[in-house]
């Protein structure tokens, strides 16, 4: 069996018909996969990016795809900005049925006695606090709708360490943890909450690593090799799905064995 990525079977044309997706950190990379898959799956969607012509760029690649898609800029370390982005989708669309909070930054790299206070702050912002705004705004749009379903992107670091992130790695936690009491509280509400957990994936973020740099990060994976965006764009899909009716509050890593070492 080759350890090649495989190729990711089509979605079902109507499996997301007359639903709503907002995407956030929509413009490239995991998010801009995820956005693809629900569009391909029938579904409207609002790519959510500070990158707004990036996002600009991805919603007219759905839309030339034949899917319907709109862009909006978002800075998720900005609640207010959350808000109004979250509003958008409604406005344009007539409501909110599914919410991927994929948007994160990397951070510096130094150790923990050493990491600056605002790079701390910098990096809390938009991987943790970015998702509680999301959450805060996208919960109250999506029990309108009746009900509905959100995947928030963690990280494998959001159950190991790592040298050098300590405040990404506090962060991801976090989404764990703030996945985990969404779910909870919601559950009956009709609304399911989940986390995805990434490997080291082989997106734009890791591009500008040197090849030192990459193989040290492929060596982490018993696999031998980086994830692919659709890998886990086929997971988050999953999760926002039907199928996964009873999935609930949960932490699906996709990381070729990284955890399990």
């Amino acid at each position: 069996m080759s350890n090649a990525p495989t190729t990711i079977a089509p979605v079902n044309p109507a499996e997301f018909a007359g639903r709503t997706a907002f995407v956030t950190g929509g413009a490239s990379g995991i998010g801009l996969e995820t956005a693809r898959r629900l569009a391909a799956g029938g579904a409207a969607v609002v790519i959510a990016d500070y990158d707004e012509q990036g996002a600009e760029r991805a919603a007219a690649e759905l839309t030339a795809a034949g899917g319907r898609a709109a862009a909006v800029r978002v800075d998720v370390s900005d609640p207010e900005s959350v808000r109004a982005a979250v509003e958008f989708t409604v406005r344009t669309f007539g409501g909110l049925n599914l919410a991927v909070n994929n948007a994160g930054i990397a951070g510096i790299a130094a150790p923990t006695g050493e990491y600056t206070v605002e790079d701390w702050k910098r990096v809390i912002d938009t991987n943790l606090n970015g998702v509680f705004y999301s959450l805060r705004y996208e919960l109250p749009q999506l029990l309108a709708s009746g009900g509905g379903a959100v995947v928030n992107m963690a990280s494998i670091l959001g159950t190991n360490g790592f040298a050098g992130s300590p405040a990404y790695t506090a962060a991801k936690h976090g989404v764990v943890g703030l996945t985990k009491t969404a779910a909870v509280e919601y559950a009956a509400k009709g609304v399911r909450v989940n986390a995805v957990g990434p490997g080291f994936i082989d997106t734009p973020l890791l591009r500008n690593a040197d090849a030192p740099q990459r193989e040290y990060l492929v060596s982490l994976h018993p696999q031998g090799r980086l994830g692919t965006a659709a890998e886990v764009a086929e997971l988050t899909v999953f999760l926002l799905s039907d199928r996964a009716s009873f999935v609930n509050g949960s932490y699906h890593l996709v990381d070729g064995a990284y955890a399990a070492r």
